[in-house]
This record gives structure tokens, sequence and C-alpha cells, in this order.
């Protein structure tokens, strides 16, 4: 710790940032090739098994408004070190064997990732303002492959030991982050705001168009990045490939997503805005979705291109919070709708595809519903991918907006 303490401040928190990111999407995108193992062994329909990917996204919409608060109230730095507790407590309970806790502890477990979601681009706007792609890029990077490990290695784990230790060894992620977050409680920059009184702006960002189709356009992605990752084990085995294979290639799909972020980074830098970018992206998964439809022997190479394109997608939503946002205060505001209406959205996603596939009996049309939403995506990023920022009638001092943001 010595020799960590010598690094600055800037260092510790890119470090933390990247570290807490391993924690915001595999432990529970990684139940997904486990789910037709745990269907058995508690007696689920597809749709209730569907739901240890949807109850997070639930605790998303419901956590996400209240995140910015409670940052207000300990300050942001205290309030992304209570999220990595929570995350703990929760892969406990969630490992605990019974089914009330499976439940309750994925529910706690996406409270947890919610704060961490919905503060982390506040942070990045308050501390790296003119680095806020190349950083969303490099922890989305961070949360791709800790993702793919985790989706590598959860099936041959649950099948030498047992499914509690499968999911339990994620524990490790939130509580590594922690010890490397605590420099960040001794330094706290952003205090409680009991002087400030003053808004940004005296509009919410619930009331403007910008904000919505920034939120929308999360969302869609959201939901089709959820709806398929939670399925695509399932929709591999019904190709033929074994539950084993079926996990690597979900792994593989994980894998994908840490590389989006390295051709974005330069591409956003040399364009003007960042519509023809966004619809490029919701076009590789539109294909690669087509291609599993059409040409399922080659779900290696869709897999890979969904993957890319579906994180491309989900970089850029991250990346609007904060280049449509005017202020930090806005940013968290904009992250809070953004998350809370996009997890909504997301939430309903693992459950319909589950509860479509079980009425028709095949996978083609939840497939179809999603190449909807890729199209969707497109139009929206017409929208939200204007170099244009969310409107202030109000300026402030630039204390009460550090104050704000918290």
């Amino acid at each position: 710790m010595a020799v960590f303490s010598r690094l600055p401040r800037a260092a510790w928190l890119v470090l933390g940032i990247l570290l807490f990111a391993t924690t915001l999407r595999g432990p529970f995108t990684a139940a997904g090739p486990l789910l037709e193992s745990l269907r058995p062994v508690f007696g689920l329909s597809t749709s209730e098994a569907g739901l240890l990917i949807t109850l997070p996204l639930l605790s998303f919409f419901v956590v996400s408004p209240f995140a910015p608060l409670l940052a207000r109230k300990i300050g942001l730095e205290r309030a992304l070190f209570v999220a990595l507790l929570i995350m703990c407590g929760a892969i406990v309970l969630r490992s605990s064997g019974s089914l009330w806790g499976l439940y309750a502890g994925t529910s706690i477990l996406g409270a947890g990732i919610a704060v961490g979601n919905t503060l982390l681009p506040s942070l990045l706007k308050r501390d790296f303002p003119t680095q806020i792609t190349t950083l969303t890029a490099v922890y989305a990077i961070t949360m791709g492959v800790a993702s793919a490990a985790g989706s590598a290695v959860v099936v041959p784990l649950a099948q030498s030991l047992n499914w509690q230790w499968s999911l339990g060894v994620f524990l490790v992620l939130p509580l590594l982050s922690a010890l490397i977050w605590l420099p960040q409680l001794k330094a706290v920059r952003t205090q409680p705001a009991t002087t400030t009184t003053k808004q940004t702006t005296k509009r919410s960002v619930w009331s403007m168009g910008l904000a919505w189709q920034v939120s929308l356009f999360f969302g869609t992605s959201s939901l089709t990045y959820y709806s398929v990752a939670t399925w695509l084990p399932a929709m591999l085995v019904d190709l033929g490939y074994s539950q084993a294979q079926a996990g690597s290639l979900h792994g593989l799909m994980q894998l994908a997503t840490a590389f989006p972020g390295l051709v974005l980074v330069p591409w956003v830098k040399r364009s003007k805005d960042q519509r023809g970018i966004a619809i490029s992206m919701a076009s590789l998964s539109f294909l690669s979705l087509l291609g599993l439809v059409l040409f399922p022997v080659a779900a290696t190479v869709w897999v890979v291109v969904f993957g890319f394109g579906v994180t491309g997608t989900f970089i850029l939503g991250l990346s609007f919070i904060g280049m449509r946002a005017a202020t930090t205060a806005q940013a968290a505001a904009l992250s809070g709708m953004a998350q809370c209406i996009g997890y909504l959205l997301a939430a309903t996603g693992p459950i319909v595809l589950g509860a479509l596939h079980d009425s028709v009996g095949n996978w083609q049309v939840p497939l179809y519903v999603c190449m909807a939403l890729c199209v969707l995506q497109s139009v929206l990023s017409m929208g939200a991918g204007r170099a244009i920022h969310l409107p202030q009638d109000e300026p402030v001092a630039e204390a009460a907006v550090a104050a704000a943001a918290e």
C-alpha cells in the first residue's frame, strides 16, 4: 500500500474506475449460461428463470433515480464504496442455496450495480471532462473482459463444484474493487450539499426532448443486449451446441464487447457528431441477429459481431450522458433518467422473449423483435447523436454545480 499511496489521485481514481467496471456486468450476466441448469434444480419455467436477469434490471430502474441523492447525502466517492459493499452482501446471499436467496440476492446485487452505473458517468464528467469518451470506452472494455471471463468459467465451475460456488466466486470482484477504492474515501472531493439551494436549471431533464432521445437510445441498446445475452446460451443449445459450448460462445460474445471502444474513441474524435457512428453500430447488431436466423451454422461469427455492435451503441449511450449534459449536475440527473428509463425497458426483455419463445416454440420470432429494436436505435440516434447540449436557463457558481453533482 505504501507504493500505491505515492500514486497521484488521478491514477488511483482511474484504477478504481477500471476495477469498479468489473462489477457492473459480469456478476449477473454470467448467470445466463446457468439458467438451463438452474431450471430443473428449482423447477423453473423459462420465464421464471429469465427473472434472474430481469430482477437486477428492475433494481436499476428503481434505484437509479435515487443514486444522485445518496451521493449528495454522503459524497460521491462514499456512495460508490457503499455500492460495492452492497454487491458483496448480495453475492453471498445469492449463493446461499435457497430459491428465495437466489432471487433476493440477485435483486440486491442489481441495486448495488445501479448506484455504480448511475454515478460513474457523473464522476467522469467532473474529473475527466475532456476524456469522457476515452474513459467510457476503457471501462466498457474492462466490463467486457470481466464478463467474458465470467461467462466462460461459470459452467465449468458449476459442473466441477456446484452452482452456488460458481456464482459465489464473483465476490472477489467487488471485494478487490472496494480495497482499491479505499484511498478515495480519504480524499473526498464531493461533500454533502448542505448550503446549496439553487439548481443548475429551472427545468428538469425529464422535460427535455434531447434527454428523452438519449434515454431511449440507451434503453433500446440495453434492451437488445440483455434480451439476447440472457437467452443466447439457450438459443445455441437449440442450434445443436452443448451447454458448455454455448457458455463458451456466450463468453466469446462478452469478449467481443471489449473491442468497440478501440474503434469508437478515434472515430468520435474525427466526427462532427455521433449520428453516423450510432447507425453503423446498430446496423452491425441487426446484421448479426439476421445472421443467427438465416445462417446459424456461423454462430461463432454472429456472436462476435453482435457483441461488437451492441456494445458500440452501449458505449455511445453512456458517452451521450456526459456529452449532451452542460454541467456535472445535469450529467448526474441525465444519468439517473437514462438508467431509470433504459433499464425499465431492458427489464422487460428477458421475460417477454422467454414468454414469446414458450408461446411460439422457437427463437426466430424473438430475434426478429430484437432486429426491430436495432432499427429503432438508428432512428433515435438521429436525435441523441447531435453535437448539442441540454438547455441551461439559470447559471450558477461552479461550487454549487459540483455540490449538485454529488
